[in-house]
C-alpha cells in the first residue's frame, strides 16, 4: 500500500524560506540604512568635503596672518601696515588729520 503524497510544501520548508526572506530583507535594509550603510557613506563623504573646504579656508587665514606677522617683524617693517594698525587698534592720528564722527 502506498501513502498518498500532496504537492503542498511541508510546514518546515515554509518556515525556512520565510526566515531566509526575513533575514535577506534585514541585511538589505542594514546595508542601505545602517550605521555603515550606503546613506551613511554619502553623509560621511559630504561631511569630509565640508571639512576640506573649512581646512582650505583656515589655511588661507593662517597664511594671511603669517604674512601680516612677517610684515610687522623686526627684520621687515611695512610702514603702511604699521600705520594702518596704529589707526585701527590704537586709534592714533597724524597731526595734520581731522576726524569727523
Amino acid at each position: 500500500m502506498s501513502v498518498p503524497r500532496s504537492n503542498r510544501p511541508s510546514f518546515g520548508a515554509l518556515i525556512y524560506f520565510t526566515l531566509a526572506f526575513a533575514l535577506g530583507i534585514y541585511f538589505t535594509f542594514a546595508a542601505v540604512q545602517g550605521d555603515y550603510g550606503l546613506f551613511r557613506r554619502v553623509e560621511i563623504a559630504a561631511e569630509a568635503e565640508a571639512l576640506r573646504t573649512d581646512l582650505d579656508r583656515l589655511n588661507a587665514e593662517v597664511e594671511r596672518m603669517d604674512n601680516l606677522t612677517r610684515r610687522l617683524s623686526d627684520t621687515y617693517l611695512d610702514l603702511d601696515l604699521l600705520d594702518e594698525q596704529a589707526r585701527n587698534v590704537l586709534g592714533l592720528l597724524r597731526a595734520d588729520e581731522i576726524v569727523i564722527r
